[in-house]
């Protein structure tokens, strides 16, 4: 749906034990009539990529994500290819039937902005998409483009515009070094951790109408941020603490920085 609002190229991979490297990356194939190789593009040539189960496919799988994730480009027998501009990878859990699963390494989780938990829907939530769906007369949902790839790139062009004052930044600092100094956290997030909350704030406060962050855009977006690169000591994992948890903990004992008349934070 995402990319079918923003007018995007969608690939989706299914993630299977299975799975290799070359799989999804591509690689150079014998063309008969030219006699010669010929690189062909794997499914990560798209805009939006979603890795379905990515937990299922073997680390090595897992691995190829990395170099695109961070650069926007895939290494091919020593040659760089580009991803199409603008670039998502999105990927799911399943987060029962873990027999055969393979836990993504934490190098590799530090790679997503942002992990959210969906859960179930309310009971008024699921009869709207019963009735949404009756309503449509048809298993296949279809939404009119909004956005082309040129307007979302201007969007996130935007988002390089808004203004993030010292104590606002200072602030997010503040919130990700406590994840290192919890007691119940093993190893806390990385200051890639703090880029990723800082964007997203900015982000936040554009969709907000604003054109500067206030704390409040760093509270919103700190669960999403920050959870997913914490690895909590054994004892309290087996014990279902959950990371979201320890943020907000986390976001109720750090000072806030005070907001002045302009809405500024100071």
């Amino acid at each position: 749906m995402l990319a079918q609002v923003t007018g995007l190229a969608f690939k989706r991979i299914q993630f299977t034990p299975d799975l290799l490297p070359g799989d999804i990356t591509g690689g150079f194939i014998y063309d008969q009539k030219r006699g010669e190789f010929v690189f062909r593009p794997g499914p990560l040539f798209a805009n939006v990529v979603l890795a379905d189960e990515v937990n299922r496919a073997p680390p090595k799988t897992q691995a190829a994500l990395l170099e695109v994730m961070q650069e926007r480009q895939v290494t091919i027998e020593g040659v760089t290819y580009p991803m199409p501009e603008p670039f998502l990878v999105l990927a799911t859990q399943n987060p029962i039937e873990l027999e055969g699963t393979y836990p993504l390494p934490e190098a590799q989780l530090d790679r997503f902005l942002m992990r959210l938990r969906l859960g179930y829907p309310s009971q008024e939530e699921e009869r709207e998409i019963l009735a949404r769906r009756g309503a449509r007369r048809q298993e296949k949902v279809e939404l009119a483009p909004l956005l082309d790839a040129a307007q979302v790139l201007e969007l996130q062009a935007a988002v390089e515009e808004v203004h993030v004052s010292e104590a606002v930044t200072a602030y997010i600092v503040r919130l990700t070094a406590a994840t290192r100094d919890h007691p119940q956290v093993q190893v806390g997030a990385s200051p890639r951790g703090s880029l990723a909350l800082y964007q997203l704030a900015r982000a936040h406060a554009l969709v907000q109408g604003r054109d500067f962050v206030v704390p409040d855009d760093v509270k919103a977006m700190a669960p999403a941020a920050l959870a997913h690169r914490l690895l909590l000591k054994p004892e309290f994992w087996i014990r279902g603490v959950q990371a979201e948890a320890i943020i907000g903990e986390i976001l109720a004992r750090t000072p806030v920085p005070k907001a002045d008349p302009d809405g500024a934070a100071t």
